[in-house]
């Protein structure tokens, strides 16, 4: 069974004064507050989901 990617998601701004569905986008990826990380799997799921809320993380491969 072939061993998917990894990458690490960082929260760096606040959700305050965001749109409601970035909000729920942040949520849903297990974020909260700035700084905090999370590690996911690489799949186009949640690089669709790190899309909506690019101004909001950063990523890194691990």
């Amino acid at each position: 069974m072939p061993e998917t990617k990894k990458i690490k998601i960082i929260q760096t701004r606040s959700i305050i004064d965001e749109l409601e569905n970035h909000k729920r986008t942040i949520k849903a990826l297990g974020l909260g507050r700035p700084n905090y990380f999370v590690i996911k799997n690489d799949t186009p799921q949640i690089r669709g989901m790190i899309n909506v809320v690019r101004h909001l993380v950063r990523v890194e491969e691990v």
